[in-house]
């Protein structure tokens, strides 16, 4: 006669229905808790209620989880489709692409400022993060209707990825509630590029503070 089982017995943990969200949202929230370096991903599995099985699925590695990051807000950006030079300069068209794009990571700001700091520290693994940053700016310059292919192409990337990389020094700390010093910081960047904006050929809805607007400080 077959025995019943015993109720109580170990039980697998249910995939969360996003399981790629949920482990975003759970590894920026650890980071912003306790820095980047020294987490682990077992205590990001357990956060995200998945078991190492669907956390490898998801996620094999923490530069994972910050490529599936960065893909997301990539997404997110060119859901609103690409600008073309009806829409004003270059200039204002990457204002406008770049600001989307802070916006878009506005929610893990405090985890995202942890990860940068840890990888200041370890310049290797801030190297290996450096070509899925480049492919995300071309893509931004591709929504801002502007050519990201060729050498040309490359000289771009370059250019606004020094651009972007300033700005979000600002953006990191930035206590304005519509990212004011972002914007003024932003634009002062690529106003000094001007002289570079016949090459990009290429203004967003959003409206670029003028020369007049405050300029951000400096954030070291």
């Amino acid at each position: 006669m077959a025995t019943a089982k015993k109720p109580g017995g170990t039980r697998r943990k249910s995939k969360p229905r996003d399981p790629e969200k949920k482990v975003i949202d759970a590894a920026m929230k650890l980071a912003a808790e306790k820095g980047w370096a020294n987490l682990s991903l077992a205590e990001i599995g357990e956060a995200a209620g998945l078991d190492f099985k669907d956390l490898f699925a998801v996620a094999p590695s923490k530069s994972a989880i910050l490529e599936a990051l960065s893909r997301r807000v990539d997404a997110e950006v060119l859901s609103e489709g690409p600008l073309d030079a009806g829409d004003g300069s270059a200039r204002d068209r990457l204002f406008d692409v770049l600001m989307r794009r802070f916006d878009a990571l506005l929610p893990y700001r405090e985890g995202l400022g942890e990860v940068i700091y840890d990888l200041r520290r370890h310049p290797l693994e801030a190297l290996m993060e450096g070509p899925g940053l480049r492919r995300s700016l071309a893509w931004m310059l591709e929504a801002a209707g502007i050519d990201s292919s060729g050498i040309k192409g490359l000289l771009r990337v370059k250019a606004l990825s020094a651009i972007y990389l300033m700005s979000l020094r600002v953006w990191l700390k930035d206590d304005t509630a519509d990212l004011s010093k972002t914007m003024a910081a932003l634009d002062g960047y690529l106003r000094r590029l001007e002289p570079w904006a016949e090459r990009f050929e290429g203004a967003g809805s959003r409206h670029a503070p003028s020369s007049h607007d405050e300029t951000a400080k400096d954030v070291s």
